[in-house]
């Protein structure tokens, strides 16, 4: 087991998942183009390392400006809690911080959500979901549906992330994520970062191809690190004041 090992494995899953959901992909970029039209925001939430597709959707250059994060520590940076309570280990398992998050995030009516979890089974990503459909947003999830089909859902609906989306993608990642096993048990080499990251570029390439095709400007961001870049992105960013956020 080496290196060149993982690479094959990320090769073969990134090609896999890169090629055969193209209608969803297109779907997830119809909701999220009708919503940017519309002077909506997309909402991207994920817990754990899910944490990075969120971080991949919203605020990063060559990203859209109108997204906006959700993190589970927005409880302790907008809503009062103390420090610890990011200690439980049992916080993403727990439906009620669903609740909380949404409160307190800038949400509005023509906003869209990206929800992400490779399990897409715990207490507060599918309580969040069931939120989201309830308030009548558009919600997006990327998920295992290999793993997420072979475990229970930890929510008393008994539901799971890919029962509530308008539109379901599938990292590709294997059960448990990470893809070499190991002789004693176990395995190595986790998947669902890599292969959110290319279905959330993917989806937003096709959200600027639809802009360009309506005639309109996409609000892409630079890199703050190219000249005239920061200048750039403050201009974007005044258009969607008290609507986005970039927290640490």
């Amino acid at each position: 087991m080496r290196s060149a090992d993982y690479v094959e494995v990320i090769r073969a899953a990134i090609e896999r998942v890169g090629t055969t959901q193209g209608d969803r992909v297109a779907h997830a970029a119809d909701l999220m183009t009708a919503t940017i039209q519309a002077g909506g925001v997309i909402q991207a939430f994920g817990c754990g390392h899910s944490e990075a597709l969120a971080m991949e959707i919203a605020g990063r250059a060559g990203g859209l400006v109108p997204t906006s994060r959700i993190a589970l520590r927005d409880i302790v940076l907008y809503g009062g809690e103390p420090l610890s309570a990011l200690a439980d280990p049992q916080l993403e398992r727990t439906p009620a911080v669903a609740h909380k998050l949404y409160d307190l995030a800038p949400v509005k009516p023509d906003d869209t959500f990206v929800i992400a979890s490779n399990s897409g089974v715990n207490g507060a990503v599918v309580e969040m979901a069931q939120l989201v459909k309830d308030r009548g947003h558009a919600l997006i999830a990327i998920t295992s549906l290999e793993h997420s089909g072979r475990v229970d859902s930890r929510h008393a609906s008994g539901l799971k992330l890919s029962d509530l989306a308008d539109v379901v993608l599938d990292n590709g990642a294997p059960y448990g994520d990470a893809s070499l096993p190991l002789p004693g048990g176990g395995a190595v080499g986790a998947v669902s970062s890599i292969t959110a990251a290319l279905l959330a570029q993917q989806i937003v390439t096709e959200v600027v191809a639809r802009l360009l095709a309506l005639g309109v400007t996409p609000p892409v961001y630079l890199s703050d690190n190219v000249p005239g870049g920061r200048e750039h992105n403050a201009a974007l960013e005044a258009r969607y004041a008290g609507r986005i956020r970039r927290t640490a």
